[in-house]
């Protein structure tokens, strides 16, 4: 099972430490290399191009890919299926125009040149809106074609607005929302190990931003500590060894904006001996 990754980059480093943190630990890695192999015999990693990577799983060339909804969606290919948001690399895909002109929405834009690096998603959203814009590709410096007349507006990616600002430019629409996804080629995408390697990227998901308290609690309080866990599904509880049958453990799942005030609430509860610990993985 080959699995296509951006090979700089942005993108490089969060996906190859989502992936050391599935348990996916990557050998033989060095710069430079196309391949490297993981821990998993049967997985490798193959190091690509952000945007070539979609055309990559479709051709046959890596049976996954991680890369952005954006990459996918201009590659246009109907062999690849979307498996799972990985919620990193998140940015817009904009429609954007001087600040100083005369173009203040889409249907301004009949008949205009628009500059983009995304001329099939350009060319869709267009489509769609029914407006039929002169469409020229660009390969970098999108935002500058507007300033020497070589296009009236332009779509490009944004993340913050900045560039856009630097270089006088407003939102107009925007045109895609995107993120880092896992992708798999239609063929394969019920395929046992890509089940099991989406399940191990969507359990290091899950646990982010959780973490695992356990608590001692005498059993005659356990009903007031249960209803100030705000745990997932309800706190695990168990007999303490050598307690005598007056203290349970207490362990629940909470997220980590609430383990402060979770803490205090336990403890006047009657909670003692409180850990709260990082989780790696959660499968849920």
């Amino acid at each position: 099972m080959r699995i296509a990754v951006p090979n700089k980059g942005r993108l490089h480093e969060p996906t190859i430490d989502l992936l050391e943190r599935a348990g996916l630990h990557i050998e033989n890695g060095a710069d430079r290399k196309l391949y490297a192999e993981t821990v998993d015999p049967d997985v490798t990693i193959l190091f690509a191009r952000a945007a070539d990577i979609p055309e990559y799983v479709a051709d046959g060339a890596a049976d996954l890919g991680i890369t952005g909804l954006d990459q996918a969606r201009e590659a246009q290919t109907d062999r690849i299926e979307e498996l799972l948001d990985l919620e990193f690399g998140r940015c817009r895909l904009v429609l954007a125009s001087p600040e100083d002109g005369d173009i203040d929405a889409v249907a301004d834009l009949a008949g205009k040149t628009v500059a983009t690096e995304f001329p099939n998603v350009t060319r869709e959203f267009f489509d769609d809106a029914g407006i039929e814009p002169d469409i020229v590709e660009v390969t970098g410096a999108t935002e500058l074609t507007p300033h020497v007349e070589m296009a009236d507006a332009i779509v490009d990616i944004t993340s913050t607005g900045t560039t856009l600002r630097m270089n006088n430019l407003g939102v107009i629409a925007e045109v895609l929302s995107s993120s880092v996804y896992l992708f798999a080629r239609d063929d394969v995408a019920d395929d046992p190990k890509v089940q099991e390697i989406q399940t191990a990227l969507s359990s290091v998901l899950s646990a982010d931003g959780k973490r695992y308290l356990m608590m001692n609690v005498p059993r005659d309080e356990l009903e007031d500590v249960r209803d100030v866990i705000p745990g997932l599904g309800g706190p695990t509880v168990m007999d303490v060894a050598n307690g005598e049958g007056e203290k349970v453990a207490v362990h629940a799942v909470v997220d980590e904006r609430d383990v402060f005030e979770t803490i205090t609430e336990v403890k006047n509860a009657g909670a003692s001996d409180i850990l709260v610990t990082e989780i790696e993985r959660l499968v849920e």
